[in-house]
C-alpha cells in the first residue's frame, strides 16, 4: 500500500481538512452577509451556498480521526501524555489566544448574551460563545481529549472489515437517535433556548469520527468500495443536496439560516455523501501522484489555526467593503478571497514567530505539527 501523507503528501484526512476549513470560512462570509439583509433572491443564492458547504464541521472531525488513527497505528493510553502535550501547543495554545483575542477585542462579536462580570466572561471562554465559530472549536477539542477511546476501537477493528462496519452501523444508528432528538426538541422545539449548547458536545458528531477510524483500519477494501462506484456516489450527492436544500427552502422567506444545521438526520447522510466524495478524490490525486499534493498537506497543517482568526479578518474586510456597496457578485467571492489569504497568511506568520521566539530563547524541543 502506498504510503500516505509521507513527505509531505497529504492523506485524505488532509483533503477533508482542506475542504472543511474553506467551506466553513465561506458560511461565515454567507452569515455576514444575509445579515444585511440582502433581497429576496440574493438570500435564497446566499442559502443555496449555505447548504452546499453545510458538510464542514463533519468533514474536519473524519479528518482529524483519519490522520490521528493512520499517524498513531499502536497508540494506547501510554501515549495519551505526549500526544496532549504536542496538541497543546498545536491546538490548544492557539485557541485560547484567539478566544481571548475575541472576548477582548471584539466582544460585539459573543453569541447568546455578552458577559458582565469575571463569572460571564470565564462562562463565554469556554462555552463556545465568544465568537460565530467557536462552537465548533469547543466540539472539536473534545475529541482530542478523548482520543485514547479511538485508539481502542481502532485496535478491535484491527484491520477486519466486519468489526469496522459494525462500529460504523452501531456509530450511525446513535447518530440517527441522537439527532432525532436534536429535531423533535430543540430545533423549532421546546428546548430551543435551554438545549442549544447540544450542538457543541461530542455524541452530535460521533459517527464521523468512527468513519475516520474506520476508513484507515479498513483502508484497502473501503477505498477500493469508493474508487469502484465514483459515479453512483456523485447521484447519491446529488439527490441528497436537492433534497436537504429543498427541506431548507420548504421554510419559506426571509431565509433564516438557522434552519439548516447539522443536527438533521438527513444531514448525517448528505455529509457521509460528501465525505465520501472528499475521500474518492483524495484517492485518484494520490494515484496520479498529482503535484498539489504538498500544497493540500500544508492547509491541513495550518487549517485549525486558519480557522480560529478568519472571523476576526472577515469582521474588518466586512466594515471596510461594507460603504463600498459593492454588488454581491462581486463582494461575496471578494470576502472569501480575502478571508482565506489572511486567515492562513496570519497562521503561517504567527508560526514563524512561534519559531523565531524558540530559537532566541534556546527552546530545543521540537514540537510536530502534524
Amino acid at each position: 500500500m502506498d504510503h500516505l501523507g509521507v513527505n509531505g503528501r497529504a492523506d485524505v484526512g488532509d483533503f477533508a481538512k482542506m475542504f472543511a476549513v474553506t467551506t466553513v470560512m465561506i458560511q461565515s462570509v454567507i452569515s455576514f452577509l444575509m445579515g444585511s439583509q440582502p433581497a429576496i433572491g440574493q438570500q435564497f443564492f446566499l442559502g443555496g451556498f449555505y447548504e452546499l458547504a453545510k458538510f464542514s464541521a463533519p468533514a474536519f472531525i473524519f479528518g482529524i480521526l483519519f490522520s490521528t488513527i493512520r499517524t498513531h497505528p499502536a497508540a494506547s493510553w501510554h501515549d495519551y501524555p505526549g500526544f496532549m502535550h504536542n496538541r497543546w501547543h498545536v491546538l490548544f495554545v492557539p485557541s485560547i489566544l484567539w478566544t481571548a483575542i475575541y472576548l477582548l477585542a471584539m466582544p460585539q462579536l459573543q453569541q447568546h448574551g455578552h458577559y458582565h462580570n469575571w463569572a460571564g466572561f470565564a462562562w463565554q471562554f469556554v462555552n463556545g460563545n465568544a465568537a460565530p465559530h467557536l462552537w465548533y472549536n469547543v466540539m472539536m477539542l473534545q475529541f482530542i481529549i478523548i482520543m485514547p477511546l479511538f485508539w481502542t476501537l481502532a485496535r478491535w477493528i484491527d484491520h477486519r472489515l466486519k468489526r469496522g462496519l459494525v462500529s460504523f452501523a452501531i456509530a450511525l444508528i446513535f447518530e440517527l437517535c441522537w439527532h432525532l432528538v436534536y429535531a423533535l426538541q430543540v430545533f423549532h422545539g421546546p428546548e430551543v433556548h435551554r438545549w442549544y449548547m447540544l450542538d457543541r458536545v461530542f455524541p452530535s458528531f460521533l459517527v464521523f469520527a468512527v468513519a475516520g477510524t474506520v476508513l484507515w483500519q479498513c483502508y484497502l477494501p473501503l477505498t477500493r468500495l469508493l474508487k469502484r462506484h465514483w459515479l453512483s456516489q456523485i447521484f447519491l450527492w446529488l439527490a441528497l443536496f436537492y433534497y436537504v436544500t429543498l427541506s431548507f427552502f420548504n421554510y419559506g422567506t426571509p431565509v433564516q439560516l438557522t434552519n439548516a444545521p447539522y443536527y438533521l438526520p438527513s444531514m448525517i447522510f448528505y455529509n457521509l455523501a460528501t465525505i465520501g466524495l472528499i475521500a474518492t478524490f483524495a484517492l485518484y490525486m494520490q494515484k496520479y501522484r498529482n503535484q498539489w499534493l504538498p500544497l493540500v498537506h500544508w492547509i491541513a497543517l495550518y487549517a485549525h489555526r486558519a480557522y480560529l482568526s478568519h472571523v476576526f479578518w472577515l469582521y474588518w474586510c466586512w466594515r471596510l467593503l461594507t460603504p463600498l456597496h459593492w454588488p454581491l457578485m462581486l463582494t461575496f467571492p471578494l470576502l472569501i478571497m480575502l478571508t482565506v489569504g489572511l486567515a492562513f497568511l496570519s497562521a503561517f506568520s504567527f508560526h514563524l514567530v512561534w519559531v523565531k521566539c524558540k530559537n532566541l530563547l534556546g527552546i530545543n524541543r521540537h514540537l510536530n505539527n502534524g
